[in-house]
């Protein structure tokens, strides 16, 4: 029987990647996502596997973005009791990320409950908990960079440095089949060359299937060169104000970057003293985390360790972990900087922030990542004039900053040039984890190059290798 691939999350949408390869008797599940959006919808689709749990041979995690990695405590839970392979990198993040959903998991179903209990309403069970996330780690296996390993008898995995986040990897399936092997990637998320602390993206070779991310696949990113310019201009509007700069970042990766480039111009003196707060637990160990694994890190970045400097702290930068102390940073008045998770804003300690700093004009939210549609995140984007925060309405009257420059996704033209540099060997190249009008625009940018072979799966489709 033909090798198949079955496309079961991140589709059309950004959030809950998942995808079953069958090959050689074995089913092997590529990325076990969580899916985030509206509620009870988001709530259905995490809680129910669409495949038989204990049928599985084994797991290949690509990164540890909770919109991959987030339901693995659930797949666990469920019966799943193979592997997961992942690098080293992506292991040890996932021991701080994964408990921290957990967390989250059961401090929303709190929230829900007493919601449910006084409209009279069944009480709901967390997705997992926190434990969960404990016990799953132990079925973690980690694996280097650019050395193969067996997933079973006829079907190895190599894993190649993807660019995207710390320990992230593009995956390459080889499949034993009777005619010949049949090479399939996984690049979904696909890093972007030149940006700071991490390498630039691994291009593999000799391959016949792709699968590929279109986050930003008709969209063209700032210079990365411009970030640090733009994020002193709106820093030093914020200081003429006397307002709070809100941040909401991503715990992993976002945050490492802007820390890197404030870091900088603080230590160049381009920036005048102002304080900095990294208001998030998950962040500050995160942050720990990059810190011993230099060897994840470019040229830069090392020469910054050999000098003795630290990327992510400078004089000014302080890491918060106490809530007490997050909360005073309320009653505070400005000029201040607060990095805070989460990135699209629908958790964590930014929803805070946001709720007492969202009002007042002299103050600015920064937003330096994606917003998926159906986020506290892409209404602020798109600036609507009142947004709900813990289900009370608050009228948005600080300023609104976008600044895609620090996207830690391939655009456009970084998909189209990964894609023309893995070689003709191509027979088809599926595109996926981005909006409908983000993978239509890179599928016909790729018709344009002379490269029709391509498909726009749907949620359930199954396509033979």
């Amino acid at each position: 029987m033909n090798p198949s691939l079955q496309f079961l999350g991140g589709l059309e949408n950004v959030t809950g990647s998942m995808h079953l390869v069958e090959a050689c008797g074995k089913k092997v599940l590529l990325d076990c996502g969580l899916y985030q959006g509206k509620r009870e919808e988001s709530y259905e689709i995490n809680r129910h596997f669409p495949f038989g749990v204990g049928s599985l041979d084994g797991m290949i995690l690509s990164h540890a973005h909770i919109d991959h990695s987030g339901n693995i405590p659930n797949l666990i839970r469920s019966g799943f009791r193979k592997p997961v392979y992942a690098t080293e990198a992506t292991k040890d993040l996932c021991g701080h990320m994964l408990l921290d959903s957990g967390h989250i998991q059961e401090e929303d179903v709190r929230f829900v409950n007493k919601i449910h209990r006084e409209r009279g309403l069944p009480p709901r069970t967390p997705l997992y908990t926190e434990k969960d996330a404990k016990d799953s780690l132990k079925y973690f296996f980690e694996r280097p960079y650019e050395k193969s390993y067996p997933i079973s008898e006829k079907i190895l995995c190599t894993f190649y440095d993807a660019g995207h986040v710390l320990g992230s990897a593009i995956t390459v399936l080889e499949i034993m089949t009777e005619a010949k092997p049949i090479r399939l990637a996984y690049a979904v998320d696909l890093g972007r060359a030149s940006l700071p602390i991490l390498r630039d993206p691994v291009i593999p070779e000799r391959l016949d299937y792709l699968i590929i991310e279109s986050t930003y696949g008709g969209r063209f990113h700032d210079d990365i060169l411009e970030a640090k310019v733009q994020l002193k201009a709106i820093v030093e509007k914020v200081q003429q104000k006397r307002g709070k700069l809100i941040i909401p970042t991503f715990a992993l990766e976002r945050t490492q970057e802007v820390v890197y480039y404030l870091n900088e111009l603080i230590r160049e003196g381009a920036l005048s003293p102002i304080p900095i707060y990294v208001d998030s637990p998950l962040a500050s160990n995160l942050t720990e985390v990059f810190r011993s694994h230099p060897e994840c890190w470019d040229e830069s970045t090392q020469a910054m360790l050999k000098r003795g400097e630290d990327p992510f702290g400078a004089e000014g930068i302080e890491y918060i972990r106490d809530v007490e102390e997050s909360k005073r940073l309320n009653e505070r008045p400005g000029p201040m900087v607060i990095l805070s998770a989460s990135g699209m804003c629908e958790s964590g300690r930014i929803l805070h922030h946001l709720k007492n700093n969202i009002g007042d004009p002299k103050n600015t939210i920064l937003v330096v990542g994606f917003m998926a549609k159906e986020t506290l995140g892409r209404r602020i984007v798109e600036k609507e004039k009142s947004v709900k925060i813990f289900g009370e309405s608050y009228g948005l009257r600080a300023e609104v900053s976008v600044m895609n420059a620090f996207s830690g996704h391939a655009d456009q033209g970084e998909l189209l040039d990964f894609i023309m540099k893995c070689g003709k060997t191509l027979k088809q190249i599926f595109i996926v984890h981005g909006e409908a009008t983000q993978a239509i625009a890179l599928q016909e940018v790729l018709k344009e190059h002379g490269i029709s072979q391509t498909l726009i799966p749907s949620r359930g489709q199954k396509v033979k290798l």
